[in-house]
């Protein structure tokens, strides 16, 4: 189901809504993409985390309110 990768798990788009579901696609879609190219070694596996958190983060942005008027 996720290419013998359990973290493609976490790049799932599907339950969101508007602006971040959007960025959220293009991350899924970009590892995917890297999970088929990389080799499978404890790098890859680094590289796969700090992508999760770069999406979790634009996903995030997409919801954040100022405080400032």
């Amino acid at each position: 189901m996720y290419n013998n990768n359990p973290l493609l798990q976490f790049f799932t788009f599907e339950h969101l809504k508007g602006p971040g579901r959007d960025i959220s696609e293009k991350f899924a879609k970009l590892a995917q993409e890297l999970d088929e190219i990389l080799p499978k070694n404890p790098e890859t596996s680094a590289a796969f985390r700090k992508l999760l958190e770069a999406k979790d983060c634009a996903v995030r942005s997409t919801f954040f309110k100022s405080e400032q008027p």
